[in-house]
């Protein structure tokens, strides 16, 4: 395994499966003598950092029953 010119390096499918590295995971570098440590950063959560990015985008006020009543039609 070679370092891009970028300093870039591919993590092997296996190890992003088995330690679940997705896309976007944060990782975090450790030094241990003349090692390197990679493990998994502390990320927030997925589902509601989506959300957060909406928050406040709708332009319609309406009611929850109106928007229920809405999707039953």
């Amino acid at each position: 395994m070679r370092i891009t010119t970028k300093g870039q390096v591919t993590i092997p499918q296996g190890i992003r499966n088995r330690f679940g590295f997705l896309p976007n995971t944060q990782v975090e570098f450790e030094v241990i003598g003349n090692s390197v440590r990679l493990r998994k950063g502390k990320s927030p959560n997925r589902a509601r950092s989506a959300l957060s990015g909406l928050r406040g985008s709708a332009t319609v006020r309406l009611t929850t029953d109106q928007i229920l009543a809405l999707t039953r039609e």
